[in-house]
């Protein structure tokens, strides 16, 4: 979508419809993930792919279609044993599109998303795909504010809260609800596309605490880098598949490594020699999260070490040592378990406390 947007601006800007194919959805080993789109436009000029090839000249014809009635569609393209001739996917996977009408009476808030994503400000597109509300309808979600409208307050309200958790993991996905929101239903299915990067995950201290630290940290979402200056445990075959293995000195890999106010760093060196250093740097730069592992008596000795070096009280405080929720963990994946309830409880503000000793909302409508 972020390549093709120009055409499209220039199209919306000229009050010229044109039909949107997005991928919503993917299945077994189909060519383009979901956010994958193409789009149709004036004197039959195309932009973007859905596929790289398979299907395009059947989605051309759709989205000239939905131009010119209005009307959003919802199509599924797979391989078919029958005849490999058809209209399908000859890799054996299978996508489903969603095909709607762009003008700036169908979707009014296209401008201002199209404007965030050039300027690289989060924006998640809610866009309804099935079910009674009405298919197309999109809601721009950004972390402080909205655009538009899925059908109903209730609606808005539940898809606004999903949209801004998938948007601080720049995730793009399917989410299902009743027609007034309801969480337990799934009757209206929305897609989410969220315009931003992955957040990163920084784990230093390739012990065997950082693998499970690093494969929840890719479940969760994140782009993980595990970095160690010992070459004998930096090893990518120690560690989940996807997950970057650096070997370099952790606070000189910090010092080069561009961190915003997503990033989560883990310090699981456990050596004053490695940890230090790496924490004075951490401390002084944007981060979500900066957790380090150790026992009461190293958190303080550590600390002290820090105060010595120069770093505040304000500094000192965004530390969070020992790392993790009071879990009673034990195994390197209990702990992993508290150390990713603390960054999610960090991130929306959650107590940490049980829901069963809570009141109130038990899901945050906005980011704290």
């Amino acid at each position: 979508m972020r390549e093709i947007l120009p055409a499209l601006e220039r199209w919306y800007a000229a009050g010229i419809p044109f039909g949107l194919a997005t991928v919503v959805a993917v299945s077994r080993s189909a060519p383009r993930g979901p956010g994958a789109a193409m789009a149709v436009g004036p004197d039959d000029e195309v932009v973007g792919s859905v596929s790289g090839g398979c299907v395009e000249g059947a989605v051309f014809e759709l989205a000239q279609e939905v131009a010119a009635s209005g009307e959003a569609r919802l199509e599924t393209f797979g391989y078919s044993d029958e005849d490999a001739f058809a209209v399908g996917l000859t890799c054996g996977g299978e996508i489903t599109l969603l095909v709607r009408p762009v003008t700036a009476a169908t979707d009014p808030a296209f401008d201002a998303v199209a404007g965030s994503v050039a300027a690289g400000e989060p924006v998640t597109v809610a866009t309804v795909v099935d079910g009674p509300a009405a298919r197309g309808a999109t809601l721009a979600v950004w972390p402080d504010r909205t655009a538009g409208t899925l059908g109903t307050a209730g609606l808005d309200v539940a898809v606004s809260a999903d949209a801004r958790g998938e948007l601080a993991l720049g995730a793009s996905v399917l989410r299902h609800y009743g027609p007034h929101g309801e969480r337990r239903e799934d009757a209206v299915t929305v897609f989410l596309q969220s315009f931003a990067p992955p957040p990163r995950m920084l784990v230093f201290g390739a012990i065997d605490y950082a693998a499970s630290v690093a494969r929840i940290g890719d479940f969760l979402g994140y782009r993980v880098t595990v970095c160690d200056a010992r070459p004998v445990f930096a090893t990518p075959k120690r560690f989940p598949a996807g997950v970057e293995v650096v070997v370099d000195w952790p606070h000189r890999y910090l010092r080069d490594t561009g961190t915003d106010d997503r990033t989560v760093i883990c310090v699981l060196t456990h050596d004053p020699k490695f940890d230090v250093p790496l924490l004075e740097e951490a401390l002084r730069r944007p981060a979500a999260y900066i957790g380090a592992m150790g026992s009461r008596r190293t958190h303080d000795e550590r600390r002290a070490r820090l105060a010595e070096a120069g770093l505040t009280g304000a500094e000192l405080a965004r530390l969070r040592s020992p790392l993790g929720l009071d879990l009673g963990a034990r195994t390197p994946e209990e702990v992993a378990v508290s150390v990713a309830g603390e960054i999610v409880a960090l991130r929306w503000g959650g107590t940490g406390v049980p829901l069963s000793g809570t009141a109130g909302a038990i899901h945050p409508t906005a980011a704290p």
